[in-house]
């Protein structure tokens, strides 16, 4: 694809137009093999709850492209609304373009303003992540109901409150409790599948937005891949759900001021692809 037809570089995929043949219009998605995690001891250690990208998983493009494949088809088979149209290579996906959820800046001459270019919802089973380093008085693992958080995404994704969206105008309540209701719905989903091959997903995160042509209504949008789920082995819940060996497998810490979490028994991305394809 050429790189004037670019619509979008992200963390872990490229977005292009489609200028000709038989889905002119549409966007490309080419799922890529960068990987986010965070460094240790000069290497990269991968964990799709971080941010930044340290390096690269040789095959994790099309491995990430049949997994969101799989996914996006159930879901449709499920009822639930989505950009997906047809998957045309290994790591080459059909999408009808979206507009993400946010809002243009109300005042662009104020120095120092920005737009909201569009929202991340999380949402989690267990505490852990982000999730436990900002409230740590929480016993890592600790059963969360699928709690639904949103985020504005960018380079340092930074958490927005439920009413902070309502208040500023960028959602109206209706719509913050259709997203609710719609990222919940495909929580269960994904939840109910993984746990049908006897693993556990302790949290996720799904962009959702409004089909350029379509009819307003909020959908889910961008992808479901190993970059936007932790699924982790051995979960073992107690009657409340909350995981009774967490200490087997979280390691915390706390060094110069800062608070760490790891899952010693989350699922590589990579081994998705002999569980479900």
């Amino acid at each position: 694809m050429e790189e004037q037809n670019l619509v979008y570089r992200g963390k872990s995929k490229d977005v292009y137009k489609v200028t000709d043949g038989p889905h002119t219009g549409k966007y490309l998605f080419v799922f890529t093999d960068r990987a986010t995690g965070y460094m240790e001891n000069g290497k990269p250690v991968f964990d799709p709850g971080y941010d930044t990208v340290v390096g690269e998983i040789p095959g994790k493009g099309a491995i990430a492209c049949r997994f969101a494949t799989y996914f996006f088809r159930l879901l449709k088979e499920k009822g639930v609304p989505s950009h997906y149209i047809d998957t045309i290579s290994e790591n080459e996906m059909i999408v009808e373009p979206a507009t993400p959820l946010g809002m243009p800046v109300e005042h662009p001459e104020i120095s120092g303003s920005a737009p909201l270019q569009n929202l991340e919802f999380t949402w989690r089973n267990q505490a852990t992540g982000s999730f436990w380093r900002r409230y740590p008085f929480v016993t890592p693992c600790k059963n969360l109901h699928q709690v639904v958080e949103a985020w504005t995404k960018g380079d340092s994704d930074i958490l927005i409150t439920l009413e902070a969206l309502e208040e500023t105008g960028a959602m109206n309540r209706e719509e913050i409790e259709q997203s609710v209701e719609l990222v919940k719905n495909i929580a269960e989903i994904v939840s109910a599948e993984f746990a049908s091959k006897n693993l556990h997903v302790i949290d996720g995160k799904f962009e959702l937005g409004r089909l350029k042509y379509g009819d307003g209504k909020i959908v889910l949008i961008d992808e479901i891949s190993p970059d936007v789920l932790r699924v982790c082995r051995g979960y073992k819940p107690d009657p409340d759900g909350n995981c009774t060996i967490f200490r087997e497998c979280v390691v915390t810490s706390l060094s110069n001021g800062k608070r760490t979490i790891k899952n010693k028994n989350l699922v590589a991305g990579a081994g998705f692809i002999d569980i479900f394809l």
